[in-house]
């Protein structure tokens, strides 16, 4: 597996709702780490896995709730950061439906803005594929990634860790 493929399935995992099969195969997502040679990247990864550690199970459920299902803010839909323009929000939402699409997957659970799907999907198309993807949720992570620093939150580092890879795979991949 790529490094960017490692990288964003990591972040896809550590975005997704602490429940009891996250919990259960939190060992095996930290020890993919591993793979990861970029060391901004390796250790923005560690520091999130040991931070949750350190909070445990109980509590870091409670710091996510609020951080990200009880927060306009910070939470996980990308179309709802900027939101002014609800006819805007169909269209990006419209957008990201058809990065799903085009790639062979449709999501019947879960709205295409969902920026741990997004991650999941770059995380299983080629790379090309995941360079597109990644630039089209560009802005919105960087805006997201803003919000989460605005509210202290350790997930900003897991944000740049996504960032750092969409740079690396733009250099990459060649248009």
């Amino acid at each position: 597996m790529e490094e960017y493929q490692v990288t964003l399935k990591i972040a896809a995992y550590l975005l997704g709702y602490p429940n009891d099969e996250w919990r259960e195969n939190f060992s095996e997502y930290r020890a993919a780490i591993d793979e990861i040679k970029t060391p901004q990247i390796k250790n923005a990864l560690t520091d999130l896995f040991n931070y949750v550690e350190k909070l445990g199970a109980k509590d870091y459920e409670t710091l996510y709730v609020r951080s990200f299902d009880f927060s306009q803010n910070t939470n996980l839909y990308l179309t709802t950061h900027d939101r002014t323009d609800f006819g805007k929000q169909a269209q990006e939402l419209h957008e990201y439906k058809s990065l799903f699409l085009e790639n062979g997957f449709d999501l019947n659970n879960e709205l295409p803005d969902y920026l741990p799907a997004i991650l999941e999907l770059a995380a299983t198309v080629p790379a090309q594929n995941a360079k597109k993807i990644l630039d089209a949720a560009k802005s919105k992570i960087e805006l997201l990634r803003d919000r989460f620093i605005e509210a202290k939150l350790a997930h900003a580092f897991l944000l740049d860790a996504v960032l750092i890879q969409a740079e690396n795979l733009n250099s990459e991949v060649k248009n």
